[in-house]
């Protein structure tokens, strides 16, 4: 199965959470969850929904974790192998997952959204250090140097996506991003922790799903 195309506040309402996939429209009050009318799950049969079971309890916080982020079912996967090697697997995987190039990317106010920050990776308007990285899945290190690419398309683009965050909130500033809007730049300067996490999320549920 390839990427979801489809109407992506739909994710949030099967989770009953914004998952601020779209932070312009969510400061504007649009978000489908704050109308009465529509704040339950899509699905003609929702009424019919009784008491979640504990697997079921377990694999929504999964989907939630890979809608936010925006992975495929192997994506998380193996995120998650990598995150196994760690003491805390489950706040490892989190603090994986906000090292992803698009989160970086987003989290630095380069993008409107993750959707925008990913599609400035695969176009290559994004570098790091100095060299075009296309992988929205790339994880930066701590000194990396994530800047918009030096031509008129890409820095054109990059301010047009900074003029939608105008007055938006979200994301909020990155304690761990040194960011130079004027430069279009961003630094690493640590790595993120679990406290940078935008939505909640019960990683150990996560974890007692994927370890089953």
């Amino acid at each position: 199965m390839g990427r979801y195309t489809g109407p992506t506040t739909r994710l949030s309402r099967r989770e009953g959470i914004n998952l601020m996939l779209k932070p312009i429209r969510d400061e504007t009050g649009k978000n489908p969850l704050e109308r009465e009318y529509k704040n339950y799950p899509p699905g003609m049969h929702m009424w019919r929904r009784g008491k979640s079971s504990d697997y079921a309890v377990r694999l929504r916080e999964k989907q939630k974790v890979k809608r936010h982020y925006g992975l495929l079912e192997r994506q998380f996967r193996r995120y998650f192998a990598l995150a196994l090697r760690a003491p805390n697997t489950g706040e490892e995987l989190l603090r994986i997952l906000e090292r992803r190039l698009d989160n970086v990317v987003y989290k630095a106010r380069l993008a409107a959204g993750r959707r925008g920050a990913r599609q400035a990776v695969v176009h290559g308007h994004i570098l790091v250090d100095g060299r075009k990285v296309d992988r929205p899945g790339y994880l930066v290190a701590v000194g990396e140097k994530i800047t918009v690419r030096k031509r008129e398309k890409s820095e054109k683009y990059a301010r047009a996506q900074m003029a939608l965050l105008e007055g938006v909130s979200n994301p909020p500033p990155q304690d761990w991003l040194q960011v130079d809007p004027a430069k279009l730049e961003a630094t690493v300067l640590s790595l993120p922790g679990r406290e940078h996490v935008l939505i909640p999320i019960e990683e150990q549920l996560v974890v007692e799903f994927c370890s089953r």
